[in-house]
């Protein structure tokens, strides 16, 4: 139960962040839906950062990673939005913003993870 309790915190303060940050970015006038692309390359970086503590010297408990890693990433980061808007730029023809969206989110992603886990092995 314990373990279920972290996972109800940490989401509903990331999904809670996530609404913000996609509020802020509603009024945008591009076709890239910048607010899911920006929480998902953050949250991709925060995972990166707990990915390279992990691996540095197993620092993290159980409990923080499924507060940190499950609860508040997962509640953050959305895929279900991201595979929406880019069915909303398919369907209204706008192809050039959905293979910027869509490329720049995975590649973006990964490379946030990557940049997570060295800036985890920068830290003492």
């Amino acid at each position: 139960m314990k373990q279920l309790l972290l996972v109800f915190i940490g989401g509903g303060i990331g999904s809670s962040l996530r609404y913000l940050v996609g509020s802020y970015f509603v009024n945008n006038t591009s076709a890239i839906p910048y607010g899911t692309l920006l929480v998902n390359i953050v949250g991709s970086f925060i995972i990166g950062i707990l990915l390279g503590e992990l691996l540095k010297n197993h620092a993290l408990s159980s409990t923080l990673l499924l507060l940190l890693a499950t609860g508040f990433c997962g509640g953050f980061t959305t895929f279900s939005a991201f595979a929406f808007e880019n069915f909303e730029l398919l369907k209204t023809g706008n192809y050039i913003a959905f293979l910027g969206y869509t490329l720049g989110s995975i590649l973006l992603g990964i490379l946030a993870i990557g940049a997570g886990v060295w800036v985890s092995k920068l830290a003492v």
